[in-house]
């Protein structure tokens, strides 16, 4: 195992990835025609909730530069996450399965598997550079599950999701090498991890401008620091909201997002430097709802707007997303979509882009067409299923949707069209809608010894 230092890190970064940096191709064709391809860039934020950006009606953050992309792009109000918590939701956007089909359905250490094709891996093969930075939280070193084993040329970040709670490591995980952050040591806080993955995403940019290249940048804003309690709320001292009445951990909460909406910004503004932003496609979204841990109250800013449930739910605060996307040219600007789509259409959508086939077993559409406007195949149905707290499963087919809190309860119903909230249970007015909907549970699953049907844990 070789190890790293903090202060030669970037140093480190140019080395190896001018390493990377493409030579000269001998015929012109050839660089003309992988230019055709869009660059993608896919920004995951972590534990951000359906309301939390302005352009989603929040009223007392400031995302002037997430509010911006959706005005240049496209708005979707109807996009889910692969799951309520981090690994299996980032299963499903890599691997384009719901968790009634991917390998891992559950926070835990389970890793990928070395035949579990990822999306990177598609685009890899399709010509493109590849690079994730941030929290992976799909396989611990020497598993077959790490970033550059899955189809990532360059990474660097916290495999361990757990560890990524820690905004001010000891440590990263730079490809397959460990990186030591000695200003970190004794508890001091002298390397900020979220600083370093918009440093390393825009270098990263930088150095394959002549080239199609697929960005995967999943921080870990605004998720909280669950060892600190109820002060969980990690960011620099020198953090926005520090006048305003609200408590510490909101305010720090805040500033979060705000840290974030300024990463989106100067990424927006490197790849215009760099003259890359019309034949860049940018989709920004979060890994599952707003949580309600570090002190923090979802209530106070409304996270989850006017949605039920928050992380760990499978109600809609829990896994609807906002979902923006941006690319100059060719999303028409100031667009709001209602189309019904997941994660696990990811993978789809990205072959599409880069003109890849997608593999044939996995359960994503292409929403490419509604990307752009066009006329969109839709999903019969939704599927999602959680482990944390017994067993879980919920199913959304057109405007219904249907959620079942224990194996050995009945399915709960509801109308999303005219119900968003889910206030209203319909399943003992409509019977024959929740024997269709008890029909798609069973059948969009394959069992799993790993992630077995569970019962309820015992009430204490």
């Amino acid at each position: 195992m070789k190890f790293f230092h903090s202060q030669i890190l970037f140093n480190v970064f140019v080395v190896t990835w001018a390493s990377f940096a493409p030579a000269a191709e001998p015929i012109k064709l050839q660089i003309t025609e992988m230019l055709r391809k869009p660059n993608v860039v896919f920004i995951l934020a972590d534990d951000l909730g359906y309301g939390d950006l302005g352009c989603y009606g929040q009223k007392k953050i400031k995302t002037p530069n997430l509010d911006r992309l959706a005005a240049e792009g496209i708005r979707f109000t109807q996009c889910y996450a692969g799951s309520t918590v981090c690994a299996p939701s980032r299963c499903s956007l890599m691997t384009g399965r719901h968790t009634g089909h991917a390998w891992i359905r559950g926070n835990g250490t389970q890793a990928l598997r070395s035949n579990d094709v990822t999306v990177a891996e598609v685009l890899r093969q399709a010509g493109y550079r590849t690079g994730a930075f941030g929290k992976w939280g799909l396989g611990l070193e020497d598993s077959d599950g790490t970033p550059n084993k899955k189809g990532f040329e360059e990474w660097l970040g916290y495999l361990d999701q757990t560890l990524a709670h820690n905004y001010y490591p000891t440590q990263l995980w730079r490809n397959e090498n460990r990186l030591l952050f000695e200003k970190n040591l004794n508890d001091k806080k002298g390397e900020y991890s979220h600083e370093l993955f918009e440093r390393a995403a825009t270098n990263f940019i930088t150095l394959n401008t002549n080239r199609p290249f697929f960005l995967y940048l999943p921080v870990t804003l605004p998720h909280a620091n669950n060892e600190l309690g109820t002060n969980g709320m990690e960011i620099p001292s020198d953090a926005p909201y520090s006048s305003e009445p609200w408590p510490q951990p909101e305010k720090n909460k805040a500033a979060m997002i705000t840290r974030l909406d300024e990463t989106v910004g100067r990424i927006l503004a490197h790849l215009q430097r760099l003259k890359l932003d019309e034949n860049t496609i940018v989709f920004f979204t979060s890994d599952n709802g707003p949580h309600r841990e570090g002190g923090v109250d979802e209530t106070f800013f409304r996270s989850g707007g006017a949605l039920r449930g928050l992380k760990r739910d499978l109600y809609e605060g829990g896994i609807r997303v906002p979902m923006i996307v941006r690319w100059p040219g060719r999303i028409k600007p100031g667009g709001v979509s209602d189309q019904i789509w997941a994660f696990w259409d990811f993978l789809p959508t990205a072959a599409e882009l880069a003109g890849a086939s997608a593999p044939t077993d996995i359960d994503g559409l292409s929403m490419l067409p509604a990307i752009l406007g066009k006329k969109q195949k839709s999903h019969e149905s939704l599927y999602w299923e959680f482990h944390e707290q017994g067993f879980k499963q919920a199913v959304r087919a057109g405007d219904w949707k249907a959620v079942r809190l224990a194996p050995d309860q009945s399915l709960e119903l509801y109308n999303l069209k005219t119900d968003r909230g889910e206030t209203n249970n319909l399943a003992a007015k409509r019977p024959a809608v929740v024997r269709k909907m008890d029909q798609l549970l069973r059948e969009a699953r394959v069992d799993s010894k790993e992630w077995p049907i569970k019962p309820p844990p015992p009430r204490p």
